[in-house]
C-alpha cells in the first residue's frame, strides 16, 4: 500500500485505507516558529503527533524536521494523503513530487456534497444546508422521512438563562452535571513540554498564553473516552443552557471535543449516531441531541464549505470597513488589565485553557471587537493561533462571516451585535462587575451597552438595506444623548475596559 501522509489534524484512524498501512507523520518546526502560536496549542498538536507515532510504531515514518518540503525529502517512496484543510497545505502538496491527493475526510460531507446542495441557490442558509444532511445521513429522522418530532431545529429550547447563585450561601452558581472526562499526562507529554520551554528559551519560538495541564484528548482512545462521558452523564443537561455563560463554571454542559475533532481523532458522523442513540434509547432529551447534532453535521461542516466554496478572497472582506488594529492588551491576553467582568473572565479562560465556549466567543469576544472595529483579519488570526480548535478553515468564517460581520451578510444576516443586557440576562458576571449594563454614560457604562449603540451609529448607512435592523437603527432615533455616547466611546477607542 502506498505510504499515507497524515497531517496533524488527521489523526484518527478514519484517515487510513487499510489499519496496516504505512504511514507518514510529519513535526515541523517551522509552523512554530512561523507564527505566535498559544502555549498550550503547541503542547496538544505535538502530544497528538508524538502519541500517534508511538501507536502505530513501526508501521509510522515519524519525521522532525524544519519544513514539510524538508521531510517529504527524506522520504523516498510515493505517497498518498487526504486533501488537507488550508489552501496552503493543498497547494504544498501539489508542488511535491509523487503525492497523491485523495477527497478529504473527517467531516460528515464531502465538498462536492456542498457544492452540489449550493448550486444554483441565491442564499446558501446553514438551516436549509443542515436539513439536507440530516436526510442525507439519515439522523433524527421519522420512517416517513420527516424530522423526529416534527421539528428540524430546537434552537428556540435551548436558550435558557443560567441558574442564579443559590440562595443563603456564597457559593458561586454552577451546573449539577458531572464533570467532564480529563486526561492524565504521561512521559510523551513531559518530553513535549521540554522541547517547548527549551525552545523558547533558545528564542526559536514565542508564545502567548500560560502553559498548564493537558485538558483534552490527544490520541484516538482519549477522545472516544471523553464522547462516551459526555455523551452519558452531560448530554442530556447540555442543550437548554448551551448559550449561558457562569463565570465559576466553564464547561458548563458543553461536550468540549471540538480540539478532539479537529485533530481528526473523532469521525463527526460517529459521534452524531452515538448522541442519536442516547435519544432512540431515551437517555437524553431529544433538544439537546439535535442541538449537538447540528453543531457536528451543520455548524461546523458548514464553516468548512464556506471557506473553499468562496475562495480565497473571502478573507479579505472588510463590509463595515473595521481597520483598528487590536490592541496589546488583547492580544496578549492580558485580563488583568481588564476591569470589565465578563470580558476580563473569557480573556483569562483562553490565556489559561486556550479554550472558552462558543457564546463567550461570539458575544462576548467577537462582540467586543465588532463593536470597537477591529481588523477582522487580524481578530481571524487570533483566534486561529489563541485557541486549541483553532484552524484557518475553522476562523474564516466564524470570525469573517459570523462574528465580524466582514462578509456584509453572505452568511448571517445581521451583525452579532449586543449591549449588555444581553450578557446580564444570559451569564452571571454583570453582578458583581464595575460597570452597570443599564447605564451607556458616565464613569459606570457598561462598554457593551454604550459600545452597541456607537457600532449602530457607526455603521448606519453600511446597515440600512438589512431588514432585521430596521428596528435597532431606529432606536437610534429615540436616545437624546447619541452624540455624547459616541464621543464617549470615541475616546474609549481600544483602551482595556
Amino acid at each position: 500500500m502506498t505510504r499515507r501522509w497524515l497531517f496533524a489534524d488527521q489523526l484518527g484512524p478514519h484517515f487510513l485505507d487499510d489499519p496496516d498501512q504505512p504511514v507518514l507523520l510529519v513535526e515541523s518546526r517551522a509552523v512554530l516558529a512561523r507564527h505566535r502560536f498559544h502555549r498550550q496549542k503547541a503542547h496538544l498538536v505535538l502530544s497528538a503527533l508524538r502519541h500517534r507515532a508511538r501507536e502505530l510504531g513501526d508501521q509510522a515514518l515519524f519525521v522532525q524536521a524544519r519544513t514539510y518540503a524538508e521531510a517529504r525529502a527524506q522520504v523516498h517512496e510515493p505517497l498518498s494523503a487526504c486533501a488537507p484543510t488550508s489552501r496552503g497545505a493543498l497547494e504544498l502538496l501539489g508542488r511535491l513530487p509523487d503525492v497523491e491527493v485523495l477527497p478529504e475526510r473527517g467531516f460528515a460531507s464531502s465538498r462536492a456534497d456542498f457544492e452540489r446542495w449550493a448550486d444554483g441557490r441565491t442564499r446558501l442558509l446553514m438551516e436549509d444546508f443542515y436539513r439536507d444532511a440530516r436526510r442525507r445521513l439519515g439522523l433524527l429522522l421519522e420512517p416517513d422521512g420527516g424530522p423526529v418530532g416534527g421539528h428540524w431545529n430546537y434552537d428556540s429550547d435551548n436558550r435558557e438563562p443560567p441558574p442564579r447563585q443559590p440562595r443563603g450561601t456564597d457559593a458561586p452558581a454552577v451546573l449539577d452535571v458531572p464533570e467532564p472526562w480529563w486526561p492524565e499526562e504521561d512521559e510523551i507529554d513531559e518530553e513535549v513540554r521540554a522541547d517547548l520551554d527549551r525552545w523558547e528559551a533558545s528564542g526559536e519560538v514565542s508564545f502567548v498564553g500560560r502553559d498548564g495541564p493537558r485538558r483534552f484528548a490527544v490520541t484516538h482512545r482519549e477522545a472516544r473516552y471523553a464522547l462516551h462521558t459526555f455523551l452519558r452523564k452531560r448530554l442530556p443537561a447540555f442543550g437548554p443552557v448551551e448559550d449561558a455563560m457562569l463565570h465559576a463554571d466553564w464547561t458548563m454542559a458543553h461536550s468540549l471535543l471540538s480540539p478532539s475533532m479537529n485533530l481528526g481523532l473523532l469521525d463527526p458522523v460517529e459521534c452524531a449516531r452515538a448522541a442519536e442513540a442516547e435519544y432512540r434509547n431515551g437517555r437524553a432529551p431529544l433538544a439537546s441531541v439535535e442541538g449537538y447534532v447540528r453543531q457536528l453535521i451543520g455548524w461546523r461542516d458548514y464553516m468548512f464549505h464556506v471557506y473553499w466554496h468562496f475562495g480565497p478572497d473571502y478573507g479579505r472582506h472588510n463590509y463595515l470597513a473595521a481597520r483598528r488594529k487590536l490592541p496589546r492588551w488583547f492580544a496578549d491576553l492580558d485580563a488583568d488589565a481588564v476591569q470589565a467582568a465578563c470580558l476580563s473572565d473569557v480573556l483569562a479562560g483562553v490565556r489559561d485553557r486556550a479554550w472558552v465556549h462558543h457564546i463567550p466567543r461570539l458575544m462576548v469576544l467577537g462582540n467586543y471587537a465588532l463593536q470597537r472595529g477591529w481588523s477582522p483579519q487580524e481578530l481571524r488570526d487570533w483566534f486561529h493561533y489563541s485557541f486549541l480548535d483553532g484552524y484557518e478553515w475553522v476562523m474564516a468564517a466564524n470570525v469573517i462571516g459570523m462574528s465580524q460581520h466582514a462578509d456584509g451578510g453572505l452568511m448571517a444576516t445581521k451583525p452579532y451585535a449586543a449591549g449588555g443586557a444581553y450578557i446580564n440576562r444570559m451569564s452571571d458576571y454583570c453582578g458583581g462587575c464595575r460597570y452597570d449594563p443599564k447605564q451607556r454614560r458616565g464613569e459606570d457604562a457598561c462598554p457593551y451597552s454604550a459600545g452597541y449603540w456607537a457600532f449602530l451609529a457607526r455603521n448606519r448607512e453600511r446597515l440600512e438595506g438589512n431588514r432585521r435592523m430596521v428596528q435597532p437603527l431606529r432606536g437610534l432615533d429615540r436616545l437624546a444623548d447619541l452624540d455624547k455616547v459616541v464621543a464617549q466611546e470615541r475616546g474609549r477607542a481600544s483602551t482595556a475596559p
